[in-house]
């Protein structure tokens, strides 16, 4: 009941996200995991190349992020962008993320955490703000990730509205170097799915390389638009 209850809601977060059609930016990223480790430290770089008919877009994020307790922690991002005109890379903006472990792991029926963002755009009055919650629930050897987010920009926007996301992976954890998964995002009139793959290798108690990757092609369009993303994050 529960399952259906969740399935329900996201389809309607679905259905409200994609009630226009045009093309979307910034949706595509990562799909959270609510877990946080007792006041681990992390550097984190992630880069994505997405393709459409405006051309080929590139972007990349480093973000060292620290604990502030054993449930909560705090990451700062430098994000860098292509510039087509002069094929070179340049500070696009600035991020800062919080992310709270709201319950502790295999307690519930499922696992929550709660995501907080600022994004500041470089050289512009353009700021962005992301929130909402992170869940994930196991079943057997698979786990299903949800992210329902909630997003609103202001300054040198054509339009300031509150705007929603829906991120979802499921994932076969098949053994901790190899997972492989389908990752589903949906918001500012777009529906992406494709395929990715995640692993971890622990060094100790509290050393550890994650890496994700996934290829991620709109659904809902008649023309190209696809996504490449990659992520390296060590925490220590």
């Amino acid at each position: 009941m529960r399952l259906f209850s969740l399935l329900l809601f996201s389809l309607s977060l679905l259905w409200v996200s994609t009630a226009k059609a045009e093309p979307s930016e910034g949706v595509v990223d990562r799909v959270y995991h609510p877990y946080i480790l007792p006041f681990e430290r992390e550097l984190e770089w992630r880069f994505m190349s997405r393709q459409n008919d405006e051309g080929n877009e590139l972007l990349q994020r480093i973000a060292f992020g620290h604990a502030l307790s054993e449930t909560v922690i705090a990451k700062f991002y430098a994000v860098g962008s292509r510039d087509e005109q002069h094929d070179d890379f340049g500070l696009e903006g600035y991020e800062f993320e919080v992310r709270w472990m709201m319950t502790e792991q295999g307690k519930y029926w499922a696992d929550f955490g709660t995501l907080f963002e600022v994004e500041k755009f470089h050289n512009e009055k353009r700021w962005e703000v992301t929130t909402g919650l992170v869940m994930e629930k196991e079943f057997g050897p698979t786990s299903l990730t949800v992210n329902t987010l909630f997003v609103y920009e202001w300054g040198d926007v054509p339009d300031q509205e509150l705007k929603t996301q829906l991120r979802m992976k499921y994932r076969y954890r098949w053994m901790p170097l190899l997972q492989p998964a389908v990752e589903l995002y949906t918001g500012d009139d777009f529906i992406g799915i494709g395929p990715a793959f995640m692993g971890i290798q622990r060094f100790d108690s509290r050393r550890q390389l994650k890496w994700e990757l996934g290829f991620i092609a709109a659904v809902d369009s008649v023309t190209k638009d696809h996504t490449f993303r990659f992520s390296l994050e060590y925490e220590f």
